[in-house]
Parts: C-alpha cells; structure tokens; sequence
C-alpha cells in the first residue's frame, strides 16, 4: 500500500498538469485583440468604432452554441478576410478566452 500511494499522487500530478498549462490567459488575450483585431473588430467597450462590416467580439462571444475551443482552431488557420496572425496554440487560446469574457 505504501508503494501505490506515491504513484497515485504522481500520475494525479502527471494527468493535472496538462490543464493547467491549457489554462487560456484572458490578459494576454485583450493585448492580442488589440494589436491584431482592433482594426477590423470593436474588442473592447471603451473602443469608438470598428469595421461595420465585422462583428464586435461581444457579438460573437454570445452567438449560441459559441465555442471557444473551436474558435481557437479557427484562429491558427489563414483566412481570406483576416490577416494571417501567425498564432501560437496559446495565443489563439488566450484571444478565444478574452472574447469569451467579452459576452459577459
């Protein structure tokens, strides 16, 4: 018994620290968004004005079914309309959850 204790808490550990190096960073999220987003998107409320032809990321945070994950996915493929930000997983990551915190 004395022996299963110790690998139990070591594989508990193993099997944790995975998610919580996924933890997204909402912070750095709100830096991208305004340095990446903010020409086209309204990303913030104190921002004026964006792109009409975009939607605010409070809008999109609150479209149903909103996914962040997926959205995260999205954001480390090129797209036509968007410019190729080169993102890191976490950096698409934190952006997602910033938007997120933009529907609250």
């Amino acid at each position: 018994m004395s022996r299963i204790f110790p690998g139990l808490l070591l594989l508990i550990a193993i099997t944790a620290l995975p998610q919580a190096a996924l933890a997204a960073d909402a912070a750095n999220g709100e830096k991208l968004a305004k340095r990446w987003c903010a020409a086209c998107h309204v990303v913030a409320s104190d921002q004026k004005s964006g792109n009409t032809q975009v939607a605010p990321f409070s809008a999109i945070a609150k479209v149903p079914d909103f996914d962040a994950a997926k959205l995260a996915l999205y954001l480390l493929t090129p797209h036509p309309k968007m410019p190729d930000m080169n993102l890191a997983r976490n950096e698409a990551a934190d952006l997602a959850a910033y938007i997120v915190s933009q529907g609250r």
